[in-house]
């Protein structure tokens, strides 16, 4: 399917890896030019690289951290001037540390609203005028399936994951028909994030080794295996497509049929 996204541009954020980086480069293989950003200068080039070389778009690599308003600022600032505009926004953050409510502090749920929701609202409010003047302006949140079903350790991301959900139904409704707001719901993908929980787990003795973890998270997926980080890449490049031009304020898991909510 030709997505029709050549020449628009596109902006990634969190996306050196994991299912920020799988966005950016579906986005890159249907020829849009894509902005990247993270934290790791020698990772993001990586990320660069490896997006250059799947994809047809070209490739912004800027080094920023999502919790800081003023990098946001730079990397929007940034696209607009190497591109010419921004059509299409994918907010991506990588998760907040795993464990018990009574593990957690007040100081780690600040720190999870930081860079969970605050981290989208700053990005937002510097994309939009650009958003808005685009002919196909449109923004995909990347949360997660514990926006609508608790997962078993990780109480920061099932309580402040959902109120990105709250942001995006809003701006859904405020901000049409000029912008179109979604989200998409990641189950288990293979990412690095899922090896930092599963050795998390393994160092709590949950598990004796990352093939019985990872057996146990494919345990209860209709599917049987967790995802390819590119199979929810493909799902957004869709969402922000013309092909998905009446599509908004929807919530689609993409989890291999896990969630039953």
């Amino acid at each position: 399917m030709d997505l029709n996204l050549e020449g628009e541009t596109a902006l990634v954020t969190a996306s050196s890896s994991g299912l920020g980086l799988a966005s950016a480069k579906a986005l890159a293989r249907e020829g849009a030019n894509v902005t990247i950003c993270g934290r790791d200068r020698d990772r993001l080039d990586a990320a660069a690289e490896e997006i250059e070389n799947y994809g047809f778009g070209e490739v912004l690599a800027r080094p920023a951290d999502i919790t800081d308003p003023d990098d946001i600022k730079d990397v929007v600032e940034t696209t607009v001037e190497a591109f010419g505009g921004l059509d299409h926004l994918v907010t991506s953050a990588g998760g907040p540390p795993s464990g018990p409510f009574l593990d957690m502090t007040e100081k780690d749920f600040y720190a999870a609203y930081d860079l969970l929701v605050m981290s989208a609202v700053w990005t937002l409010k510097e994309a939009h005028p650009h958003l808005a003047a685009s002919d196909s302006g449109s923004w995909v949140a990347i949360t997660s399936t514990s926006v609508v079903e608790a997962i078993d350790g990780l109480v920061l991301s099932n309580a402040v994951r959902r109120a990105v959900v709250g942001l995006v139904d809003t701006v859904a409704r405020e901000w049409a028909p000029d912008v179109r707001a979604n989200v998409v719901m990641p189950g288990a993908h293979e990412t690095s994030r899922i090896k930092e929980l599963i050795e998390q787990s393994m160092e709590r003795g949950e598990y004796d080794s990352y093939e019985e973890g990872l057996a146990d998270w494919s345990a209860d997926i209709p599917m049987n295996r967790i995802g390819d980080p590119m199979e929810l890449g493909d799902v957004v490049a869709f969402l922000a497509s013309e092909k998905a031009s009446f599509v908004t304020g929807t919530s689609l898991p993409v989890d291999g049929g896990r969630t039953r909510s």
